[in-house]
This record gives C-alpha cells, sequence and structure tokens, in this order.
C-alpha cells in the first residue's frame, strides 16, 4: 500500500507559485505567454520561476528574455537553461535536452539572484525575439518592449487601458472546460495595481502582476460573454470589449488523438509534490508530473485509516483544478501480484480474480467514465511486471518461482488484464492504455522477446475490443536501466569479441532502453498491434550522473573491462531492481522524444522506497503486510535472476511506496541531465 500525505489543494499551489496555464483554441506561427514569480525572498537574494507557453508552432530550441527593473538584480545561479546577462537584460536558453517544446507546451526554468533597494518583477518577456503577449502572430521586437495592447473602452489619455488577449472570439471548448484567460494592461502615468476576469457580472479572478491571467476551471457547458478590467495606482478603472466564446459536451472526451503527451498540460500529483519540496534542494523537481499508483481497493476511495489521502476522484478533480488536460494512474492489484518479488506483493490471493474485477476494475472505470473529467486526457499503465513474469519466470527459467507458475496455470494475469482493457477502453474516448512491457534487461534475450510480443498480442486479442484497447506500451517502470547506452551497443566488437559475450550484457540483444523500446514496438506490430501503437519509456530513475558517469569509451582491450569502464548503468547487476545505489533521476518528462515514443515519463515518483532492507512485521508501520525481498538488502548475494550479485540495494530504506529522503537526495545528487 502507498501511503500518502494529505492532501494540498491544487488552489494552495496556485497561490503559492503564481503560476497558471493559458489555453489557446488557435495558433499562429510565433506567440507565447509568460509568467514571473518571485518564490521565496530575504534580505538581498531571491528565488524566481519563469514559465512561458508556446502559443505558436512546434520549437526545436528557445531563447527567453526579460529584463529586471533594476540593475541590482543579478543572478546567481540557474536550472532548466543556460543564461547571458547583460544590465537588465536576461537571456535564458535551452539545455541539451530541453529545447523540444510543442504547441501550449511550457518552458520553466527557475534562478537564485541578488537585489538590492527592491525587487520588481521582470518584464518584457520574449520567446525567440517575439513578445510575450499572451496571443499569436507577434513580431520579432529588438527592442525587447511588449506589443501595445488593444485599446480598451476607455478614451481618457491617461486613464489605464486593457485587452483580453486569450481567448480569442469564437472560441470553443468541450465541458468540464479549462478556459485560460489572458489580459495586457498599461497604466500611463501610473502603474497597474491589478487585473479582474469576469464572466459578464460575475468575478472569476484577479493578478496583480503581468503578464496578467486566470485559469477558469470546471466550466459547463453554455455561452459566455467575457472582459477584463484593470485599476491603476489611483483606483481608475477601464474595462475590455467583451469576448464571446462557447463551451459545448461531445459525450465521452471528444477525438482520441493518436499520442495523447503532444500539447497536453500533466497533472503534477500534489502529494508526491509537498514530499519533493520539503527535501533540501527539492523544490528544483516537484514541479514534475508523475503516476498515481492505484495499488489497493482503499486507494480508489481513501477512505479514512487506509493510509491515502486522495482519491482517484479527488486526483482528478485537482487536475481539473490545475488545468491539467492529461493524467496518470497505475494500474496495479491483479490477483497474486508480483509473483516474482515479494516486496511488492498485492492484497488479493491468486484466485480472487471476481474481486478484482468488481472491486477494482468496476469502480475505476465508473469514475474514469464520468463526463465531468472528459477533458482529461486518462493514461492507464496496466499492471506492472505481470505479463512479463508469466514469460521469465514461470517455467525451469534461474528465476522461476512456484507463485508464477500459479498465476500461469490458472490465466488471472490475463483473465484481468484482458478485463482491465475491456472496462478501462470503454470508459470514454478520452482514455488511453499502456501495458507494462518489462525492460531490456528482462526481455531483451531471443528467447523473451518474441514470446513477449506474442503473449501481449494473444491477451488484447482476447479484450473487448481486441488490440484497439491497447495505445501503447511503457517500459522500465520503477527500474534503472539507462537510457542510452553510446559505447556498448551489441554491435561493438573488442579485440575479436562482441558486447554481448561479456559478463554484463550476457548475451542480450540490447544494452539500453531507447534501443530496446523502439526495436520492441516494431515486434509488436508484427505481432498484430495497431501500427501507430507508441511507446512510453520511464525515465524517473535511469539518469546515472555524478561523478561515476563515464565521459569516453574504456581503452582496454579486455571485453569485461571495457564494459564495465564504458557502461553508463553502474549497477552491478543489470537484475538488481532495488533502491540502487549510485542512480540518479533521468531524462525530465517529455512528449515525443524520439521515434515510435510517445514520452518520457516519471511513472514511479522519485523518493518512494522499492522495498523495505530488512524485515518488517506487520503493524501499524505496514499496513499492507507487504513481504521482505532479500532483493532490498544490501548483504543479501542474490540468487539466479541476479547472476547470484550482490544487491546494490541502498541500506536503512521502508517499506515499498514509503518516502526514502536518502535515496530522494541521492537521485537529485547524481541527475542526468543535472538539475
Amino acid at each position: 500500500m502507498r501511503r500518502k500525505l494529505a492532501l494540498i489543494s491544487a488552489a494552495a499551489v496556485v497561490a503559492t507559485t503564481g503560476a497558471v496555464a493559458v489555453a489557446t483554441q488557435a495558433f499562429a506561427a510565433s506567440g507565447c505567454s509568460a509568467k514571473y514569480t518571485v518564490v521565496n525572498q530575504w534580505p538581498g537574494g531571491f528565488q524566481g520561476q519563469v514559465d512561458v507557453t508556446n502559443l505558436g508552432d512546434a520549437l526545436t530550441s528557445w531563447t527567453v528574455g526579460w529584463d529586471f527593473g533594476n540593475t541590482s538584480q543579478t543572478i546567481t545561479q540557474i536550472w532548466n537553461a543556460d543564461k547571458t546577462q547583460s544590465g537588465v537584460h536576461v537571456n535564458a536558453t535551452n539545455l541539451s535536452w530541453n529545447g523540444n517544446v510543442a504547441t501550449n507546451g511550457a518552458i520553466s526554468f527557475g534562478f537564485t539572484g541578488n537585489w538590492s533597494g527592491s525587487n520588481p518583477n521582470g518584464t518584457n518577456f520574449t520567446l525567440n525575439g517575439v513578445a510575450c503577449t499572451g496571443s499569436t502572430g507577434g513580431s520579432p521586437s529588438p527592442s525587447r518592449t511588449s506589443a501595445s495592447p488593444s485599446p480598451s473602452t476607455s478614451t481618457n489619455p491617461t486613464a489605464p487601458t486593457v485587452a483580453l488577449t486569450s481567448p480569442t472570439s469564437g472560441s470553443t471548448f468541450t465541458a468540464p472546460a479549462t478556459v485560460g484567460l489572458a489580459a495586457s494592461a498599461t497604466a500611463p502615468g501610473s502603474t497597474v495595481s491589478k487585473v479582474e476576469f469576469y464572466n459578464g457580472a460575475t468575478l472569476l479572478g484577479t493578478d496583480t502582476s503581468s503578464p496578467y491571467t486566470f485559469s477558469w476551471a470546471n466550466v459547463a457547458a453554455g455561452s459566455y460573454s467575457l472582459t477584463a478590467k484593470v485599476y491603476n495606482a489611483a483606483n481608475v478603472t477601464a474595462t475590455s470589449a467583451p469576448v464571446s466564446i462557447s463551451v459545448t459536451t461531445t459525450g465521452g472526451g471528444g477525438s482520441h488523438v493518436d499520442n495523447p503527451y503532444v500539447g497536453a498540460k500533466v497533472y503534477v500529483n500534489p502529494d508526491w509534490s509537498a514530499k519533493a519540496a520539503a527535501e533540501a534542494g527539492g523544490s528544483r523537481v516537484s514541479n514534475q508530473p508523475t503516476g498515481v499508483w492505484l495499488d489497493s481497493i482503499a486507494a480508489i476511495t481513501a477512505p479514512a485509516g487506509s493510509g491515502y489521502a486522495t482519491s482517484l476522484r479527488a486526483h482528478l478533480d485537482n487536475a481539473l483544478a490545475q488545468g491539467a488536460t492529461l493524467a496518470q494512474f497505475v494500474i496495479y492489484d491483479l490477483p497474486g501480484r508480483d509473483c516474482a518479488a515479494l516486496a511488492s506483493n498485492g492484497e488479493l490471493g491468486p484466485t480472487e480474480i471476481d474481486r478484482y474485477k468488481t472491486e477494482y476494475i468496476d469502480p475505476i472505470a465508473a469514475i474514469e467514465a464520468d463526463s465531468r473529467y472528459s477533458s482529461i486526457r486518462i493514461v492507464n499503465i496496466i499492471e506492472i511486471d505481470s505479463l512479463p513474469n508469466l514469460v521469465t519466470n514461470a517455467d525451469g527459467q534461474a528465476g522461476a518461482t512456484s507463485a508464477c507458475a500459479t498465476m500461469k496455470q490458472n490465466g488471472n494475469y490475463v483473465t484481468g488484464i484482458q478485463y482491465a482493457l475491456s472496462k478501462l477502453h470503454a470508459a470514454g474516448t478520452n482514455n488511453y492504455e499502456y501495458i507494462d512491457a518489462a525492460h531490456h534487461g528482462w526481455i531483451g534475450w531471443d528467447t523473451n522477446f518474441g514470446p513477449s510480443a506474442q503473449l501481449f498480442a494473444s491477451t488484447a486479442k482476447g479484450a473487448v475490443g481486441g488490440v484497439a484497447t491497447v495505445d501503447g506500451f511503457i517500459t522500465d517502470t520503477a527500474n534503472y536501466s539507462a537510457l542510452s547506452e553510446p559505447w556498448i551497443q551489441p554491435s561493438v566488437t573488442i579485440n575479436g569479441q562482441t558486447i554481448r559475450q561479456s559478463k554484463w550484457v550476457d548475451w542480450n540483444q540490447y544494452t539500453d532502453e531507447l534501443t530496446f523500446a523502439q526495436a520492441f514496438r516494431q515486434q509488436l506490430v508484427s505481432a498484430g498491434f495497431n501500427a501507430n501503437i507508441g511507446m512510453l519509456i520511464d525515465t524517473s530513475r535511469n539518469g546515472w550522473g555524478g561523478s561515476a558517469r563515464p565521459t569516453a569509451a574504456s581503452t582496454s582491450t579486455d571485453i569485461n573491462t571495457y564494459v564495465d569502464q564504458s557502461r553508463i548503468d553502474r549497477r552491478i547487476h543489470a537484475g538488481n531492481w532495488c533502491n540502487q545505489s549510485g542512480a540518479g533521476l533521468g531524462e525530465r518528462p517529455r512528449a515525443t522524444p524520439a521515434t515510435g515514443i510517445d514520452a518520457y515519463v516519471w511513472i514511479k515518483p522519485p523518493g518512494e522506497s522499492d522495498g523495505s532492507s530488512s524485515l518488517v512485521p506487520t503493524g501499524p508501520n505496514n499496513p499492507g503486510g507487504k513481504g521482505f525481498d532479500r532483493m532490498c538488502d544490501p548483504t543479501y548475494t542474490g540468487n539466479g535472476r541476479n547472476g547470484n550479485s550482490l544487491t546494490g540495494a541502498l541500506p536503512n530504506a521502508p517499506i515499498s511506496g514509503a518516502w526514502f529522503s536518502a535515496q530522494f537526495q541521492q537521485l537529485m545528487q547524481n541527475a542526468y541531465p543535472a538539475l
């Protein structure tokens, strides 16, 4: 059972960060909206945050420019970007890993700085030289000043002016809608004190800093007239021309897209975010989207005393409040769950398939089918480690277990997944199902590669709707396999021997997740899946940065020495999976990072333990009665599944799902790309 912190409301998060997403229904070649937030301030220093939404065409690189209010404001450290500063002007440019930004995609980076006298907000934001006015069609702005706003209804030359820049008149949204409002405002001879946003005569929200924005959530079907009202320091006001929009119902979430991550704002789980932010340095990643694990029946409703703070419905309500358009849930409660590992054994016995259907899948499907959530693309990750166990750990292999043999013989893994696919796919066109496909260090061998694809295909074909119920597959969930291995690809030959002959690779056809996922996708299509299926790769803990990361290929002519000195993955054995020492955060979540890959995602929330490093008896600290797996014990010398090697697990780990501060700090320290 994954224990949760108390819910932090999305409204509180917005109030703290000031970040608001701006939605738009159409885009031109260029345009952007920007938000500058002082996250924290102290005498002489401060922490700032910049969030820019690309309203124009997709980008492959970016430069965000802005002006500080006085010359004392200087940046001392920046993350998620590089920077140059000349006087009051700053240019922040992308790093190697975050240059691609989709239409309506977000650019986000933070920094610390110095100030004296005053610390005003940054102004005159540009994206690749185009002023960020909250609308599209802007032109390069060499003077770095914002485009002039459209005139307001005021004719007094000393009065403030205001214009709604988003949404545009005639825009249509799908109920329950999240409508992003943005306005430009000026106050000649004075300052803008605030901008209010209205639907007719009803006040929706207020913003006091430029760019002026508000996210109107849960908007029902109907027609609306929106305006913005500006106040200057003397309390003189002006009101914008009205903008008419309509919100309609489509029933079942509108059209089903090929890649749900493109253009999506992905839900940030407040429970995980609060834990991450409470760690020293954790605010650098606490705004990242992670998976929500529905790992028991109680996780669906989160009753009092269950150890869960936030129910499935509450998570979806939080997503609406955040203006999120995609949320990720892990479906993880099969009968006889995790037959080859004890650390995450589930609550249902091997034969309790009826409870799985009626008490677990049916309630999830009913909630996800609620039209209230039709604006959210709901991504379900289907049953981690289940079908792969039937391929590799059920019949005579070195890692075979009697529990896996039982689940293969009774068929309840296959039956359960078929039922989950049938019900969740039917819940609405806004639902997307991705089946877990283990990782290269599990099914990359010839003996496992093809049979796994065939088992996945036969399982999906038995669902109501067949292979159309599957949108794709995910690899490396909750694992540590390196995303790319530049120097130990299987085609490399050292002193007449191929890399596959080394002890580490052990004749595997793949050495990293990206090449494996791309090749396995083709195998799945050959097995009968639709040609447009996509792959997800969980990169939450496979960065392997820090001082141990090799920077060049080894010069050794001994194949084992060459591989050990050249590999990015620093595990003792590729079969080690529990709380790995030396691991780091990997690529940050983003859409379409490589051919055939729908997204890099963080489905395993960094900082949640894989399992206890020592025996924990059932009781208040272990309400789910999870088993003790010696693969989480750093003193254990292994078994057939890891080549009888040491486990490489961190000491003093709590039960699976509990917060593990030492692991989280290590992951940040060894992040690659670095934080």
